[in-house]
C-alpha cells in the first residue's frame, strides 16, 4: 500500500469507529448526553459536584454547548442545576432520582451491542483487534509527541 492510502484508510477508521452506534436503537441519550451523564456520575460516586467549565473540557466542547445538552436533559428530568451555596456565579451539575436508572439502561444497550460484535468477530480477534491497536497508538502519540515539539521549537 502506498502512503497516501494508508492516510485515507486511517480517516475511514477513524470516521467508521466515530460512528458505530454502541446504543443499538435505544437512543434515550446522545452520546454526549452520555458522556456527560457518564462525566456527573463518577464525580458523584467521590461525594463531589462539577461544574459545566469541567464538563466541557472533558468533553471537549464548548461551555455553551454542554448548557445546551444540560438544558435538554435537565427537561428530561435526568439532571438539574444546583446554585453554589457559597458562589453566586457557580452552578453544580446534579443528577436527578431517575439519573442511574437511565445511564444503567443505556449501559445495557452498549454492552449487548457489543456482545453481538464479540459474538460476530469472535473475542479472539476483538481482543487481537484492541492489542494492535494499543500498539498503534503507542506509535501515534511517539511520533505526534514529536511532531508537536518540532512545531513548538519552530515556532
Amino acid at each position: 500500500m502506498e502512503i497516501n492510502e494508508y492516510l485515507v484508510k486511517s480517516f475511514q477508521l477513524m470516521r467508521n469507529m466515530e460512528n458505530i452506534d454502541f446504543f443499538a436503537g435505544a437512543h434515550k441519550l446522545s452520546r454526549t448526553e452520555f458522556r456527560l451523564l457518564r462525566e456527573v456520575i463518577l464525580e458523584a460516586e467521590k461525594g463531589k459536584n462539577i461544574i459545566s467549565s469541567e464538563l466541557a473540557r472533558r468533553l471537549g466542547i464548548t461551555r455553551s454547548a454542554v448548557s445546551q445538552v444540560v438544558t435538554k436533559m435537565e427537561k428530561e428530568g435526568i439532571v438539574s442545576r444546583v446554585d453554589s451555596p457559597t458562589d453566586r456565579k457557580i452552578a453544580y451539575i446534579c443528577l436527578s432520582k431517575n439519573a442511574r436508572d437511565v445511564f444503567e439502561e443505556q449501559c445495557k444497550e452498549a454492552n449487548a451491542t457489543m456482545e453481538r460484535i464479540i459474538a460476530e468477530a469472535g473475542e479472539a480477534r476483538v481482543k487481537a483487534f484492541f492489542d494492535l491497536y494499543d500498539e498503534f497508538n503507542k506509535a501515534i502519540e511517539k511520533v505526534m509527541g514529536k511532531t508537536d515539539k518540532k512545531k513548538g521549537s519552530a515556532d
